[in-house]
């Protein structure tokens, strides 16, 4: 990975990370000082707790990701200790789609006169769970790396020593 792209990959994730850090502190302030008074026709409250968890949710994802890419940089994400940010990518994932699966349940009731949306808002959450999937995979593809790696370096010693 080039050093411009790995610049570009960070100010994007900082940009992203501070974005989503004054969001939710402004919905904290909103919740802690009632300064925003709903008017009854959507449960704004419930919207906006369910936010913040999941501004949570992607900031844990981005962190991952920004630890990954600093182990691209040295040279080290075929390791052992790449499974851990990875696994942390994966969980948020699932977290952003149960994060949706609430809104969307929290959402059901204001559309009965429209219960497709609700339908397009289910599928939304298992496209999500869907993702996740893929890095599942990858994740694999990455285990089989790690294996390979370790198997190079035991046929890398082993041959030092009949030199």
């Amino acid at each position: 990975m080039g050093k411009l792209t790995v610049r570009a990959l960070r100010a994007v994730l900082m940009v992203v990370l501070a974005g989503t850090g004054c969001v939710q502190a402004l919905m904290v302030w909103v919740l802690a000082t009632g300064s925003d008074p709903e008017d009854g026709s959507l449960p704004l409250t419930a919207f906006r707790v369910i936010t913040i968890l999941g501004l949570v949710a992607v900031q844990v994802a981005l962190v991952c990701v920004w630890r990954l890419v600093a182990m691209v940089r040295r040279g080290t994400v075929f390791s052992h200790a790449a499974f851990r940010y990875v696994n942390g990518v994966i969980g948020s994932i699932v977290a952003v789609a149960l994060v949706w699966f609430a809104v969307t349940a929290v959402n059901a009731p204001g559309q009965r006169e429209d219960p497709g949306v609700t339908v397009i808002m289910a599928g939304i959450g298992v496209a999500i769970l869907g993702v996740a999937l893929v890095v599942l995979v990858l994740r694999m593809l990455l285990t089989q790396a790690v294996a390979l790696n370790v198997e190079a370096a035991q046929l890398k010693a082993e041959l030092d020593e009949v030199i």
